[in-house]
């Protein structure tokens, strides 16, 4: 029993050690009664998000979240379709003020990005650090930019001068995060188009051959992927050729092999890391046999050769294979007090669109009327289902909701329909055939795209091949 408490103790020592938390108390008058949930990025190259932290905003308009980290981490908190963001250090304590939205950006019904501001932000933060570099290098831009094309001699000139008063002022600082961070957005700059300009091959050399993959860095990951975007079309034909080769026999080391012969490739992790990535974008443009991608994809988020890896490939499976046209649709569970629970199984006769919507945004009085009149319609051929998050509502939130003659659900937050659907603004729209398929999602709304195309036509079509099918016998449920 000794050994027992003594092994758990050391547990949690480690965890201790390891896992520290962090605080974000705040300030949020515009979301009273909402939640603000706190995400993180599972990585940077899929960018499929987790849920670390949520909490509610009380009456007197402040809010605080906990969560626990071990490094530097981004994360991004959401709530009433606006969202933001900030970083986090391990045993930071943070102190902030989340906006309705920036003062002169125009209301947006699908929601706003805001900028959080910081009370007492501690000079070592990484926060505090980051900002005072971006506006370092805000001011740059805009005094030295236009040289590029205007006066290149000197706009070279002037960048050297920046790079290196940049490497004076950061030479002793102790952050890994945030050198790596200042390092990629130097490299950055070197992508400015002017007469010196660092080759790619030279770019590779500096700034990636020897450096080591800095996944949970952002800056990085997001130069690494810009650099090796739409990879396939700079190789070789005969190497562009293999790859394709491997691909059709489903064979991660063939295709491995195949990138070996590209000079910006010889780093052996970057390489598969590159690979995952190029895979992602063959399926996205239908250019390769989608089953064998997705086979390579499965191989390599079991067995990698490099660990980081595996969950790289799973993520990215799902990014690109979530709700695609023609994919089961996610099945989904409906319940409320006082409304029968129903799942995707209850509506297999009839094909389904799915209306997700804030009831407190005027946007909303908009839709209903126009859903209203689909219903009225198609309502033989197609459910109609309203789901919005449920929280404390007002009374005009109420009102709208009452305003709904057709099925209509609030569910929590912790409902799984939301991750899901991959619901993160409102309103959004999911048209679901009659065997449990997706058709679209994000499919069309009842108002007008900026093509003027509206879900209208598409359930007309649908209509008259029912009847020619069946003729017009009721189809509800």
């Amino acid at each position: 029993m000794k050994s027992l408490i003594s092994l758990l103790f050391i547990v949690v020592s480690i965890s201790t050690v390891f896992a520290q938390n962090v605080t974000i108390s705040g300030i949020a008058p515009a979301y009273v009664g909402f939640p603000i949930e706190a995400y993180a990025y599972k990585d940077y190259l899929s960018k499929v998000e987790r849920l670390v932290a949520t909490t509610t905003v009380d009456k007197d308009s402040t809010f605080k979240l906990r969560l626990n980290v071990t490094d530097v981490e981004k994360l991004i908190l959401k709530s009433k379709n606006n969202e933001s963001f900030l970083f986090v250090q391990p045993n930071g304590n943070y102190s902030i003020f989340f906006p309705d939205r920036d003062k002169y950006d125009p209301y947006r019904p699908a929601g706003n990005n805001v900028e959080v501001a910081f009370f007492d932000l501690d000079s070592l933060d990484i926060n505090y650090k980051m900002l005072s570099f971006q506006r370092w290098m805000d001011n740059f831009m805009g005094n030295n930019y236009y040289k590029s094309t205007t006066k290149p001699q000197e706009f070279i000139e002037s960048l050297d001068r920046f790079k290196s008063n940049v490497e004076k002022a950061y030479k002793n600082d102790t952050s890994y995060y945030f050198k790596t961070h200042v390092r990629f957005s130097i490299a950055g700059l070197d992508n400015i188009h002017h007469v010196a300009e660092r080759n790619r091959y030279e770019k590779y050399d500096f700034y990636l051959k020897k450096s080591p993959v800095e996944y949970s860095n952002e800056t990085y990951m997001e130069y690494t992927t810009a650099f090796y975007q739409k990879m396939l079309p700079r190789l070789s034909t005969e190497a562009n050729q293999a790859v394709y080769e491997g691909v059709l026999q489903s064979s991660p080391t063939r295709v491995m092999k195949a990138l070996g012969s590209e000079y910006t490739l010889s780093n052996l992790k970057l390489r598969e890391l590159v690979m995952i990535q190029l895979l992602a974008e063959e399926y996205i443009s239908g250019q390769f046999p989608e089953t064998n991608i997705l086979t390579i994809l499965d191989s390599l988020g079991t067995r990698s050769l490099f660990k980081e890896h595996e969950e790289i490939a799973k993520n990215l499976k799902a990014r690109v294979t979530k709700l695609n046209p023609g994919g089961k649709a996610p099945d989904f569970v409906l319940i409320e007090d006082g409304k029968p629970t129903k799942t995707i199984f209850n509506y297999e006769k009839r094909h389904i669109y799915i209306h997700f919507f804030d009831p407190e945004s005027e946007q909303t009085s908009k839709e209903i009327p126009l859903i209203k009149q689909l219903n009225e319609m198609y309502g033989q051929y197609v459910q109609f289902i309203s789901v919005y998050r449920k929280s404390e509502l007002s009374e005009d939130a109420k009102k709208r909701i009452t305003d709904i003659d057709w099925e209509v659900y609030g569910l929590p937050a912790s409902n799984a329909i939301w991750k899901n659907y991959s619901i993160e603004t409102f309103p959004s729209y999911t048209l679901i055939d009659a065997v449990g398929y997706i058709v679209a999602s994000p499919a069309l709304a009842p108002t007008p795209n900026g093509q003027y195309e509206t879900i209208d036509k598409t359930f007309f079509y649908l209509k008259k091949a029912r009847i020619n099918e069946h003729g017009e016998g009721d189809q509800r449920n």
